[in-house]
């Protein structure tokens, strides 16, 4: 299994491809596939943001996965942790 920092770097690297694909704002997207995506990243957030300090790396890494999808149709959902 990766080490927690790996993990963690993944994480950061997609969510830095999202946001650069979102600001670059080529091609328009629908609406519905924007709401879902931003729903995910929302409940990664969320659970990243947990006061107690207890979040899951595979939840996060589950939807983040699941609104990088979205937004760039990857032909499968990338596996980012073995």
């Amino acid at each position: 299994m990766q080490t927690k920092e790996v993990r963690l770097r993944r994480i950061q690297q997609l969510a830095h491809e999202i946001m650069d694909e979102m600001n670059r704002g080529n091609e328009p997207r629908q609406f519905e596939t924007l709401n879902l995506a931003v729903d995910n990243l929302s409940r990664a957030l969320g659970d990243l943001a947990d006061p107690s300090g207890n979040y899951s790396l595979d939840y996060i890494e589950e939807k983040l996965g699941k609104a990088h999808y979205l937004l760039f149709k990857n032909e499968k959902r990338i596996k980012l942790h073995s």
